[in-house]
Parts: C-alpha cells; sequence; structure tokens
C-alpha cells in the first residue's frame, strides 16, 4: 500500500508546530535558505534517530509492550511544548485515521488509552495505527519522514520565512535525502533510540520565551 498520497492529504494539523523553527528565527539562529536547508536536515535526522525507533518498534512490538513503549517516549520529550504537541496531534490523528478505517477498532484503542491513563504519543501511535490498518513498516517510516517535512516547510510559510514556490523547491530536493536516511539508517529499536541534534532540542526549549507566537510550539 502506497502512502504517500495520504500524507499529502491529511489534514493531521502539525502545521501549527513548527519544533523550534519559530524560536530559531526569533532568535537568529536561523537567517538564510541555506541555513533553513541545514536545519531541515537536522531535524530529519533527528526523525530517524530518535522518532522512528518508536513509530517502528510500536508496529512490530506486541501489543502488551505498548505502554512500556509509550511510557520511554513520555520520559524523552523534555520540552513541554513539544509533550503537549505530540499528545494534541496523537488524538488527530487517532480521529482521523478512524474515520478512514472504522474496522481497525482505532476509538477502542484510543478509548482503552485513556482508561490506562497512558500518554498517548503521536510518534509511536502513528506506526501501531498505520501498522494496524496492513501498511509495511518500511512504508510507515517514509511516510513519517515525508509528513514530518511538509508540516516543517507549512510552518516556514506560515511564519513568513518562505515561499510556496521555494516549499515545492525544497520538498522535490528532499526527497533524494529521505532515500539517504533510509537506506543509510540502522532503524533500532525503541530502547536505543537517541536524541542527536542538541541545538535543535535547545531552540524547541526556547520557544516559551518568545514574547508572541504564530505557532505553538
Amino acid at each position: 500500500m502506497n502512502t504517500l498520497p495520504l500524507v499529502r492529504s491529511l489534514p493531521t494539523g502539525s502545521f501549527a508546530y513548527s519544533y523550534g523553527l519559530e524560536s530559531s528565527l526569533t532568535f537568529g539562529l536561523l537567517r538564510t535558505e541555506t541555513e533553513f536547508r541545514s536545519y531541515l536536515y537536522s531535524f530529519l535526522q533527528q526523525a530517524a534517530s530518535s522518532e522512528l525507533p518508536f513509530s517502528t518498534s510500536a508496529t512490530l512490538l506486541p501489543c502488551n509492550e505498548l505502554a512500556i513503549i509509550l511510557a520511554e517516549y513520555d520520559a524523552q520529550l523534555l520540552a513541554p511544548a513539544l509533550h503537549r504537541a505530540s499528545l494534541t496531534q496523537s488524538k488527530s490523528w487517532l480521529k482521523l485515521l478512524d474515520s478512514f478505517y472504522p474496522v481497525a477498532g482505532l476509538a477502542d484503542l484510543g478509548a482503552e488509552l485513556t482508561r490506562q491513563q497512558l500518554p498517548a504519543h503521536f510518534a509511536p501511535l502513528f506506526g501501531l495505527t498505520l501498522g494496524r490498518v496492513g501498511f509495511k513498516p518500511a512504508a510507515i517510516q517514509a511516510t513519517y519522514l515525508h509528513l514530518a517535512l511538509r508540516n516543517r516547510l507549512s510552518a516556514a510559510i506560515r511564519l513568513g520565512f518562505t515561499g510556496p514556490m521555494a516549499e515545492h523547491r525544497l520538498q522535490h530536493n528532499f526527497y533524494g535525502v529521505f532515500e539517504n536516511l533510509l537506506s543509510a539508517a540502522d532503524i533500532r529499536p525503541h530502547t536505543e533510540a537517541a536524541r542527536c541534534t542538541v541545538l535543535l532540542d535547545v531552540a524547541q526549549l526556547l520557544h516559551e520565551a518568545i514574547y508572541s507566537w504564530l505557532v505553538q510550539c
């Protein structure tokens, strides 16, 4: 099953979360398109090393280990804004995918997570739910990176840093980057996930220091 048409049409609402882009622009960490490209590459590298292991583990591991995966993912989200964003996007994602695949029982999954008071974070549930409706791990990994890039570019347009034409050009140029990241990456289990870009984490933590903002983190 090809997930890319799904990515281009999904109204996940995550364009409202810049993941450190707005604070990087506000405090002068990003000024040029070259620096923006470096930011995007670093963001995708971190997604491959820290997000995809949790997403892939949730796809492949037995359901009785889901609570452990969610708790460990929750523990490594140190920025409060990112923590809130992940939980909010997950709720929207479950509702959206349940409307596409009602027989998969995703509404029941959401209710069970609420009953157990588990932190229903976006990255693990992204892999779990797409795996449940029949997508293969490799397709889920590629889809996650495409969705992450699309949302960062949408946030950049919203912040006035780039325009639609430049956004399409960057998205096209980064398609090759996806292939390199996924082919070179050894997608480890979630127990070996690592956040590899310290400055990006610092920028995300700085978001709440902005006097007024356009996006949520």
